[in-house]
């Protein structure tokens, strides 16, 4: 029963559980904002701000349906009434008090500077920032107070986008220290990003959990209550911890070897979904392109029309065109969402179609014509004559190219983290938005590329070797 006043909101639904009827939540959140949110080396959702509201919803009674959305599409969300409730990281601020409802505060942040590992006896506070190069985030708190301090520190100010971009910044030496959320950059340093934080720390203000103003205050209630009886009984603390003291774990993630150890889960799960939807993607890439290379080649006029406007679509546009449209544009046409791996499928499967269609058509034509001349004349009709003399020979010749395609396609699968599919390049930006180490999850990533499309290639050339003997 909702509380005096309060609007349920249409997300809310009951459901079965072992106990009875319980209420579900659709809660959004970030995609990486580590340690408050972000996946862990199995590719789930964790974090301080995940596991502090699905230990309130065991202790009071209803279940979580998660939305990882990102903070500003979180807020979008709740916004449209697509989500009850957001926990993100979120500071609690006058102008999102107009907009929003704000549970009791769940966290105090403070932001801190941090500089590289051998520049920690150079920067140690504000003190030794004069004529250094600061970044910060673009409208963040952090890059509020840099700019309230900067006439009494003289430094530079530079905003950018993201954590990882301000960590980078630093690494490569294009700026000298970054200021951002103090638990952040702790957890980076935990995770061996090779800064270290120095200086006093700033206050950020208080952390809480959002609903609509005016709408899900049952919910509401319930965070609040049962964030008390999580501090009550140490169970608040525990969670901290977890995500905040120091690592004790046997293996060191500051290392090299750490961090492959600690990423390779992840990592393997991408590269699976990868071979998958390049697979799936091929196979349906080469009958469509069989279909419309045949029609490319048709003496019947209309038949080459429609293939050469497929063919001419698909090659002139960008994959990450048809990638948006369709997960976020289909489902808007036929009223009905659309899941990511058809998504996935049809974007790398109909652009694959239009250029095999080309192979095809090539490879039919580059067979001497006499060949065809020379078995209608032994009396094949046109049938049996392009079945059984010219497709064997035009089969060889595209086979190369073919091979070359698939490589393609499992390459142009990385395009497919734009819209979110969780292949091998999207888990690397989890891993690495959490970690900030870059470089070298990229490295590792390089690798694995390399390895499968090494394997994969050799396979294809010995499947070659076998059937064009």
């Amino acid at each position: 029963m909702n509380l005096p006043g309060a609007v349920a909101s249409p997300m809310t639904v009951p459901q079965e559980t072992d106990g009875g009827s319980a209420e579900t939540y659709v809660i959004a959140t970030d995609t990486t904002f580590a340690p408050f949110e972000f996946r862990d080396s199995s590719g789930e959702l964790t974090g301080i701000d995940i596991e502090i509201m699905e230990a309130i919803a065991e202790d009071q009674g209803f279940q979580v349906e998660w939305r990882s959305l990102g903070f500003n599409a979180a807020l979008q969300a709740l916004s449209a009434d697509q989500a009850d409730g957001v926990i993100a990281g979120m500071s609690i601020t006058d102008e999102r008090q107009e907009v929003y409802d704000f549970s009791d505060p769940y966290f105090t942040g403070t932001m801190t500077l941090a500089v590289n590992e051998d520049q920690g006896d150079e920067i140690q506070g504000w003190d030794d920032l004069q004529d250094k190069r600061l970044v910060v985030k673009t409208g963040s708190m952090s890059e509020e107070v840099a700019r309230e301090r900067q006439d009494e520190y003289g430094y530079e100010i530079t905003s950018l986008d993201q954590t990882t971009t301000l960590v980078e910044s630093v690494k490569s030496g294009n700026a000298d220290v970054l200021m951002d959320d103090y638990p952040v950059i702790a957890y980076g340093v935990q995770q061996g990003s090779g800064l270290v934080t120095v200086g006093e720390q700033v206050e950020a203000g208080d952390y809480g959990f959002a609903v609509n103003k005016g709408r899900n205050a049952e919910l509401l209630e319930k965070f609040n209550v049962g964030l008390a009886e999580l501090r009550d009984s140490g169970e608040y603390q525990e969670i901290l911890d977890e995500f905040l003291a120091s690592d004790d774990e046997a293996v060191d993630r500051s290392t090299f070897a750490g961090l492959v150890v600690t990423a390779m889960p992840a990592l393997l799960t991408g590269l699976k979904n990868t071979l998958i939807v390049t697979a799936i993607a091929f196979l349906i890439a080469m009958v469509l392109g069989l279909v419309f290379g045949f029609m490319k080649i048709s003496r019947n006029r209309f038949l080459r029309g429609i293939s050469t406007a497929f063919v001419s679509v698909f090659r002139g546009t960008p994959i990450l065109v048809w990638a948006f449209f369709f997960y976020f544009g289909l489902p808007q046409l036929i009223g009905t969402p659309v899941n990511i791996w058809v998504a996935g499928v049809l974007t790398l499967a109909l652009n694959g179609a239009a250029y095999i269609a080309e192979i095809v058509r090539g490879g039919v034509q580059s067979v001497d014509p006499g060949q065809m001349e020379a078995a209608r004349s032994l009396g094949l009709g046109h049938g049996k004559s392009m079945q059984k003399v010219v497709l064997p020979q035009a089969f060889k010749i595209m086979t190369p190219s073919l091979i070359n395609q698939l490589v393609i396609m499992l390459k142009d699968s990385s395009l497919l983290l734009a819209i979110g599919f969780a292949e091998l390049l999207y888990q690397a930006q989890q891993i690495y938005a959490s970690n900030f180490r870059v470089t070298e999850v990229l490295l590792i990533v390089a690798v694995i590329y390399f390895v499968a499309i090494t394997l994969l290639t050799q396979l294809a050339n010995f499947a070659d070797r076998k059937i064009n003997k």
